[in-house]
């Protein structure tokens, strides 16, 4: 991979998340590679904005952060098939990073300077937010939204938690009707996050698969479900009170959806592109050290 301009995007308020990028930024100019460098803390639109108003878009973007920043990053910049580079600095358990010793031994200029890497290419969730206009029977889309790991809905009750009831159907069959305190959509990275809490299960993330989770659901027979990820879902709020679901993409609230409105998530058009860098640790490795499984694996 032969580099021009990188965009460096590090972990807001963390100090040696900031040192670091100031770290890389040098050693990248010392290649005579350009750099455009921001905090987690950017606007997308704005971020948007500034990358093409350059000559050029960068040729990779490295986050020096935790996987939220990979998240977020990767909700704002996929569209763009820039190849993303992470490593684990200051953050928390950094599923979707690399080993930082590649960045503080500065030997992933080496490794991407010789093709020593690979792309992987990771799906994306696309939520369509529709609303039905029962006079004319017509339905129109609202907005819509993106996430690497999940989509979920939830009361947006702050006081009580109400019970849900939400209707899912896929590729215009009705499935199911779940009644419990919400409902998981996620896609094979994201079955290591909130989906794994709620009991769901582990997916390789090359898998393309949707898993669909129920959250402390109240009929045992609400099991998640794994289908393949070119399918159509559509989530209903059927709740019989006048109760409101509120949706959120990777930890962030975006909407609230009503009784006259529905979502519909598909795979979005693009994936995000990630680099692992040869001699990385393996997939099911990492697996063993962030889950902290036990026993005699030799």
């Amino acid at each position: 991979m032969k580099l021009s301009l990188v965009l460096i995007i590090y972990r807001d308020k963390s100090t040696i998340a900031k040192e670091k990028a100031v770290f890389c930024e040098n050693l990248l100019k010392s290649q005579k590679i350009a750099v455009i460098k921001s905090s987690s803390n950017f606007r997308e639109e704005t971020l948007q904005t500034d990358l093409e108003s350059k000559a050029s878009i960068p040729n990779l973007v490295i986050i020096l952060g935790g996987d939220g920043t990979v998240l977020k990053t990767s909700n704002a910049l996929f569209k763009y098939d820039i190849p993303i580079l992470s490593f684990n600095i200051g953050g928390n358990l950094g599923f979707l990073t690399q080993d930082r010793k590649f960045l503080i031994e500065k030997s992933f200029i080496d490794l991407l300077d010789r093709d020593e890497f690979i792309i992987d290419e990771r799906t994306m969730l696309q939520c369509n937010h529709c609303k039905i206009n029962l006079t004319h029977k017509q339905q129109s889309k609202i907005s819509e939204f993106y996430a690497l790991n999940d989509f979920y809905f939830k009361s947006m009750e702050n006081v009580i938690s109400p019970t849900n009831q939400i209707r899912i159907e896929i590729n215009n069959e009705k499935v199911n009707e779940y009644k419990g305190d919400g409902l998981i959509i996620s896609s094979a990275t994201g079955s290591t996050a909130y989906s794994m809490a709620a009991g769901g299960p582990i997916v390789h993330p090359l898998i393309n698969a949707f898993i669909i989770n129920a959250i402390c659901p109240m009929s045992l027979s609400s099991r998640p479900i794994v289908i393949p990820d070119n399918s159509q879902i559509v989530i209903k709020n059927i709740n019989k009170e006048d109760n409101c679901l509120q949706l959120w993409n990777d930890g962030s609230k975006c909407i609230t959806l009503h009784k006259n409105e529905y979502c519909q998530i598909i795979k979005a058009p693009k994936p995000v592109k990630m680099v692992s860098l040869n001699n990385s640790i393996s997939y099911y490795s990492n697996l063993i050290k962030k889950l902290e499984w036990r026993g005699n694996l030799s």
